[in-house]
């Protein structure tokens, strides 16, 4: 497996190809909107859809980047968690979802059209490499939410 190959296959095991370790959209899959925005107790905890606000936004900056589009909508790291307001309304749970998804694929388009040679320009593969390890580790936050809620499936 080359490295391009590597670093696609590692972006699909934490969105939606289950390896080790559940993926993120199957950490998202069928919950409400209600779900979405509940947090658990503590001053400092994120729920489900603060953490996809602010993977979708990573997202989105990367692959604008990698494009060379101008980013000009520059969140501190705890602003990103409120790229949207989370609220009960299921179809603008819907529409984070989708958002996700649509950031998901262009960072691959852009990932997969990207000349190898450019993945060791201004530390690019360990940026990268830095996205999916952030997304597996928001996605685990994801799922143990999940748990506490009752919400996710039991698998006997």
């Amino acid at each position: 497996m080359n490295r391009m190959d590597l670093l696609l296959n590692v972006l699909d095991t934490t969105y939606d190809k289950e390896s080790w370790y559940a993926p993120f959209k199957d950490a998202i899959n069928g919950i409400t909107a209600e779900q979405a925005r509940w947090r658990p107790p503590g001053e400092a905890t994120k729920s489900i859809w603060e953490n996809v606000n602010h993977l979708i936004y990573y997202k989105e900056r990367t692959a604008a980047k990698m494009e060379g589009r101008e980013w000009t909508h520059n969140l501190d790291g705890e602003e990103t968690f409120l790229l949207t307001e989370p609220s009960s309304d299921d179809q603008q749970w819907k529409n984070v979802v989708e958002r996700a998804e649509r950031a998901q694929q262009g960072l691959r388009r852009v990932l997969s059209e990207t000349p190898v040679e450019d993945l060791g320009q201004d530390s690019l593969e360990a940026k990268l490499l830095d996205i999916m390890l952030h997304d597996a580790y928001h996605t685990g936050q994801i799922l143990l939410i999940r748990k506490m809620q009752g919400s996710w499936p039991s698998r006997r």
